[in-house]
């Protein structure tokens, strides 16, 4: 039983993104626990600021070679091999060797690349290190020098790791694809529980590359059940492989670009006051808490639909603006709310410890402004795999290019007057605007894709939301006399009093506005509940097929 229901193929989007949007749920609330331990124990200061600015270069490699080559070329080219031969059922037949040798040369070609850069990495650590933290004393520097050369094994699993996530993707499989995160998570989380114990600040990093290897390692038997066996064998002029690579050129440069942007931001930050990358980073993870379980959960559940689409507009057209409507009728609420209680988020998540209220007020402003652009953030990936589905990912690259240039740009203006708050604010901006040029473009080449219907249902979400959080700020006033807020369970019943009638206010009002995407949820709710009985004309529907 559990092997079927691990290996289930998933067609239904809604549900697709459910199921990847709880997993990231389970994995982003592993990610609050990681900063709270992190925030307890070190609190926003040079400890913290050494280990996320010895991030930086290992995830730059990982986005450059592996994201470059997956999100725009390996899942559209694979599904394409694969959708020809798959049974009524959605089982996999022998007939998918084409596909199979594929995902082994692009795994066989990321090994070595990896591998390469890891090893030169490690040598010229010192090197980049004192490029990217100018403002870090030589002691600072050197313990950034040792944590980035064991993070630079990190990248190598997260390569594997990759490709079997895409090939998990394009079958539909899911539930294991979205149980990778939550492991990730989970290494860090024992690198900074027990690692640190005994190895120090260097327990942090041993504690991303366990993370990295659980990452791939549970991903490994979905992959082998759907008939997959490794070769080590390169065919360099492999006509498939070809057509990722010239695709994965622009995507790889756009994602350099925003490398380099993050870069600007840890070499600024490093010239400003001691726990400002640390406040930013704190931040930038909490406002990505929507941002993965609503916009990345349903972008990704939408990706092959609209790989299968992508020539017909009609059904790219209903596929688009079903699943933005969905993202925007979720991220909406969650913005005003995050705002409305941001200080109460924080004080609940991070303060602990030695996070002090010096902490809590840097990055209470940071998350202000970033969530400015949650929408943005949230729709991005959306809008950026339509153009990945019809074979285009020159276009984001160029609109990424002039965005980040303007990020870049405002950090070093506002981050002079506004400290980290600036950093967060210029990188909203930049969000926004990227998603106007894209779906400005998109609307000239493709069409409106249903922007009307968009626009209408996002106003009712916005009076729901507005209403939300007045309920929200009223709740906070109502409850304030009876609880302390000098202790945490104060804190935490105001939080969680005011957010939950913050919902409540926000499911009557998209009730009373007769909102679809409301009503289409309790449906989808309904028909997928375990001990809900289904009607026999359903039932092929409720199996999600």
């Amino acid at each position: 039983m559990f092997k079927r229901i691990f290996n289930r193929q998933i067609n239904n989007i809604t549900v697709a993104a459910a199921l990847v949007a709880f997993s990231s749920l389970i994995s982003r609330i592993l990610g609050v626990v990681r900063d709270r331990i992190l925030a307890g124990r070190f609190g926003a200061g040079s400890t913290l600021d050494i280990y996320y600015a010895a991030f930086r270069i290992p995830d730059l490699i990982f986005n450059l070679i592996v994201l470059g080559a997956l999100s725009a070329g390996f899942i559209p080219i694979f599904t394409s091999l694969i959708k020809d031969s798959q049974s009524d059922h959605g089982e996999r037949r022998q007939s998918n060797k084409e596909a199979w040798a594929l995902a082994s040369n692009v795994l066989n070609f990321l090994i070595l690349g990896l591998a390469f850069l890891s090893i030169l990495g490690i040598i010229f650590a010192p090197l980049l290190t004192r490029l990217i933290t100018p403002g870090f004393g030589p002691e600072e520097q050197l313990k950034t020098t040792m944590l980035t050369r064991i993070m630079f094994l990190s990248p190598v699993f997260l390569g594997l790791s990759g490709v079997l996530g895409g090939i998990l993707q394009s079958f539909k499989r899911f539930l294991v694809y979205s149980f990778a995160p939550i492991f990730y998570n989970l290494g860090i989380i024992i690198g900074a529980l027990y690692f640190t114990e005994h190895l120090g600040i260097n327990g942090l990093a041993w504690g991303v590359v366990l993370g990295a290897f659980m990452h791939f390692v549970v991903q490994l038997p979905a992959v082998y059940h759907l008939g997959y066996r490794y070769l080590f064998k390169l065919t360099w002029h492999d006509i498939n492989t070809v057509k990722i690579g010239r695709m994965m050129v622009p995507r790889t440069m756009s994602l350099a670009i925003s490398q380099i942007n993050l870069v600007v931001i840890t070499i600024i930050a490093s010239t400003l006051p001691s726990g400002s990358l640390t406040a930013f980073n704190f931040a930038n993870n909490l406002q990505s808490f929507p941002v993965g379980i609503f916009g990345i959960s349903f972008a990704i559940a939408a990706f092959p639909a609209l790989s299968e689409h992508a020539h017909s507009k009609h059904k790219l057209t209903a596929h688009f603006s079903s699943t933005m409507r969905q993202i925007l009728f979720f991220i909406i609420p969650a913005t005003v709310l995050i705002v409305t209680l941001r200080a109460q988020i924080i004080r609940v998540v991070l303060g602990t410890g030695n996070f002090d209220w010096r902490s809590t007020f840097m990055t209470m402003d940071a998350l202000a402004f970033f969530s400015l652009s949650l929408f943005a953030q949230a729709t991005i990936p959306l809008v950026v795999r339509v153009f990945y589905a019809r074979h285009n990912s020159r276009t984001p690259l160029y609109f990424g290019l002039i965005s980040i240039i303007i990020n870049i740009i405002l950090s070093f203006y506002l981050g002079k007057i506004m400290g980290v708050a600036g950093l967060a604010l210029a990188f909203s901006v930049a969000s926004i605007l990227n998603l106007i040029l894209l779906w400005g473009w998109l609307y000239v080449k493709v069409g409106a894709l249903d922007l009307v219907n968009i626009l209408s249902a996002s106003a009712k979400f916005v009076v729901a939301a507005i209403a939300a959080g007045l309920t929200a700020q009223i709740m906070k006033v109502v409850v304030w006399p009876f609880i302390s807020m000098d202790k945490f369970s104060g804190v935490f019943i105001q939080l969680t009093a005011s957010f939950s009638s913050g919902l409540l206010m926000y499911a009557f009002f998209c009730y009373l506005l007769n909102s679809e995407e409301f009503f289409s949820l309790l449906s989808t709710m309904k028909r997928h509940l375990p001990f809900k009985k289904v009607k026999v004309e359903d039932q092929g529907e409720a199996r999600g097929v």
